[in-house]
């Protein structure tokens, strides 16, 4: 079925999430928010209290990138930071109401681009390619798929 030298399976992979990617760097812009921010609130959403650096290790992004998005996000009031309990050096993010709102709004925009751009696909390969990246994930990037003390399914 494929050419052992062309396209790879990374390639393909790569070419698929730049097109994902695409659209919903685009589609995020009604919200005017970047895939980084939204990445960064909906992690807040999901487990408040993390800290930017969490965030940043579950992303794959560097820190000081993942930094200047959650910056962003508390300068429009859709994060508040406060200081962890115990460790001086951290602050634990929490989303606002707007930002709850704003994630809300967000979060369906990506379920849309997510059926459009899989809508080729039957049910049963959309749930084998999941479970597939899934594992891949899991193995690759277990950070990936931590929230608080259970995993992202």
């Amino acid at each position: 079925m494929t050419n052992a030298a062309f396209p790879t399976t990374g390639y393909l992979a790569w070419q698929f999430s730049q097109i994902i990617a695409g659209r919903l760097e685009r589609a995020l812009r009604a919200e005017e928010l970047t895939l980084a921010q939204h990445n960064a609130l909906q992690q807040v959403i999901l487990t408040p209290g993390v800290s930017s650096a969490e965030i940043a290790r579950r992303s794959g992004m560097t820190a000081q990138s993942m930094g200047a998005a959650v910056n962003q996000l508390v300068e429009r009031e859709l994060l508040r930071r406060e200081p962890h309990p115990t460790n001086r050096r951290s602050m634990r993010l929490f989303a606002t109401a707007e930002g709850h709102s704003t994630a809300a709004r967000a979060a369906s925009v990506t379920r849309r681009i997510e059926s459009e751009t899989t809508s080729p696909l039957s049910p049963d390969d959309k749930d084998a390619i999941h479970r597939l990246l899934y594992h891949l994930v899991k193995e690759l990037n277990p950070d990936a798929l931590a929230i608080g003390s259970r995993s992202l399914n």
